[in-house]
């Protein structure tokens, strides 16, 4: 019997994952432009950090509760339609919080785009998985994550200069801008993105249900890890780093916007790159390092008092966060498998995250209010130090290099 390696020729990224990355990248300068607003916004109605933390959750919140509704609705009506209506949803929350005159419009208006943003995101994440073959599923998370993180670039430095001008500016062109993204994915992406019709006879699609995905103990590190990843990035960063910059490094309200870019660029810098390692050499290593990184920059991020040495910490922190992306997302669509459906798997997946939004946000604004900012960013180290541990068990998901090489067998005489 003679053992030959499987074709490893580099596959061309689908069109319509260009496309997705393009929607990525302009959805992404929307948030960067609410992102450094919201919490000074809200503190602006004269309530508390935890008060101004639990907007951001109550988000959160709402993404969990109507992640398995989302999944469901991409099954029963598309992918395309479910993330062209959670995105609009988006934009009617998101301008309608421009006029709110009450602390409760804004967690009422949150909540709803909540909702919207558990619909595209599931969505989306459902067409990568899909149309991403495994030796390229790295680099296709990593280029639609990129696509994310550079519009957090712009998005940030832009809304610190509409802060200038009014609190509520920075939410009117964040809905603007998602209206673009449905014209511009309903047009591209029309017609492409449904899923072929079984052939007569042929065996019928996997489908891999959440509490079959429990069983593997990468499933259950990937969970772990995005419950950190929610809690440090979506959480209690939007939260705290802007008060911080401003109440305690007493620099400029545009200085958040600055401190978030340059975390996201961060980001950046090692999301193309890890998902090509993650391809080539496996979805651990580039976890283990991205979490370890991610879980000492944001450690320290409470502790330092010079606005250089904290953007250089904000820096480490998303080099970090931007090694974990991809091969983290990647290894759940392993998990699935090719041509599988897991509806289920990623609303867990997704819920793990919303998890540590919530969380995040509110436990670590309170202890920033009784002890400090220092405990309150270290617990978030933390955090992402105990997903390290789970994914220093976790077995490799690559299949090629799990699965056994493709052999050519001679007939036995």
């Amino acid at each position: 019997m003679v053992e030959v390696d499987a074709p490893r020729a580099p596959a061309r990224l689908p069109r319509e994952i260009w496309v997705l990355v393009g929607a990525s990248f302009l959805i992404a300068i929307g948030f960067g432009l609410v992102a450094p607003t919201l919490p000074v916004f809200v503190r602006s109605f004269d309530v508390g950090i935890a008060a101004a933390g639990l907007v951001i959750s109550v988000f959160a919140l709402a993404r969990l509760v109507f992640a398995p509704s989302s999944g469901w609705l991409v099954g029963r009506i598309g992918e395309l339609r479910v993330f062209n209506a959670g995105l609009l949803i988006v934009a009617v929350s998101t301008a309608a919080m421009a006029f709110a005159g009450e602390y409760w419009h804004l967690l009422a208006l949150r909540a709803f785009g909540g909702i919207g943003s558990t619909m595209f995101t599931i969505s989306a994440v459902s067409l990568l998985i899909r149309l991403s073959p495994p030796e390229i599923r790295g680099r296709a998370s990593g280029m639609w994550a990129t696509g994310f993180l550079l519009g957090n670039i712009v998005g940030p430095l832009a809304g610190g200069g509409l802060v200038a001008i009014s609190l509520r500016a920075p939410f009117l062109v964040y809905a603007a801008v998602l209206v673009v993204v449905v014209v511009v994915s309903a047009v591209l992406l029309r017609g492409r993105t449904d899923v072929a019709a079984p052939v007569p006879g042929a065996a019928p699609i996997p489908t891999v249900t959440f509490r079959e995905a429990l069983r593997h103990r990468t499933y259950r590190a990937a969970l772990v890890a995005n419950f950190g990843v929610g809690w440090a990035v979506f959480g209690a960063r939007v939260a705290l780093v802007p008060l911080f910059v401003v109440e305690a490094l007493g620099q400029p309200e545009a200085w958040s916007g600055i401190a978030l870019a340059v975390f996201a660029a961060g980001n950046a810098a090692t999301l193309v790159v890890s998902g090509r390692f993650a391809d080539r050499f496996g979805r651990r290593p580039p976890m283990l390092v991205g979490l370890a990184v991610a879980a000492v920059g944001t450690g320290v991020l409470g502790y330092i008092a010079d606005p250089v040495l904290f953007l250089a910490a904000s820096l480490v922190a998303g080099l970090g966060s931007g090694l974990v992306n991809p091969p983290l997302q990647a290894a759940v669509g392993d998990v699935i498998g090719t041509g599988g459906r897991g509806g289920t798997v990623l609303a867990g997946f997704q819920m793990a995250s919303d998890t540590g939004a919530i969380l995040g946000p509110v436990l670590a604004g309170g202890l920033a209010e009784l002890v400090g900012y220092g405990p309150a960013f270290g617990i978030t180290g933390v955090v992402l130090a105990v997903g390290w541990a789970f994914w220093l068990r976790a077995p490799e998901t690559l299949p090629r290099l799990v699965e056994p090489p493709v052999t050519v067998s001679c007939p036995e005489t």
